[in-house]
């Protein structure tokens, strides 16, 4: 006496559904990997894009009242904008902070510029440039 099988024959009837689930959830993960590499990609550029002030300290001067600093400023032509500058005392409070501006169509601008404190200021700290 034979006993049938209780399996189907491979291939006969299509897919199973594992392999059904298993195949969208691969679409799935693929579409949302695209996606997000895209979302990278999309903030990434413009990061770059945007940036279009880039500055740096080049040495300072602390006096009682003041820092001199001396900023050099690297623009696109025609592009305006202002760089944050702060200074902190010897115990890491903030004595002065100040905006200092830039307009023109020089790309370069070597400058040295005065941020007033509230204090003898230890530090000259660049905190950042923007267009505007």
């Amino acid at each position: 006496m034979s006993t049938a099988s209780a399996r189907l024959p491979e291939g006969r009837y299509g897919r199973s559904s594992d392999e059904r689930a298993d195949r969208k959830l691969k679409i799935a993960g693929a579409v949302l990997g695209a996606a997000l590499l895209a979302l990278v990609g999309y903030f990434a550029y413009h990061y770059v894009v945007e940036s279009r002030i880039s500055a740096q300290v080049i040495t300072f001067e602390a006096t009682d009242n003041a820092v001199k600093v001396h900023l050099e400023v690297h623009k696109d032509s025609g592009t305006d904008g202002y760089c944050t500058l702060r200074s902190q005392a010897a115990d890491g409070s903030e004595v002065g902070r100040a905006d200092f501006r830039f307009t023109g169509s020089a790309t370069r601008i070597d400058q040295v510029v005065t941020l007033r404190t509230t204090a003898k200021g230890t530090t000259a700290e660049l905190l950042g440039c923007h267009t505007g």
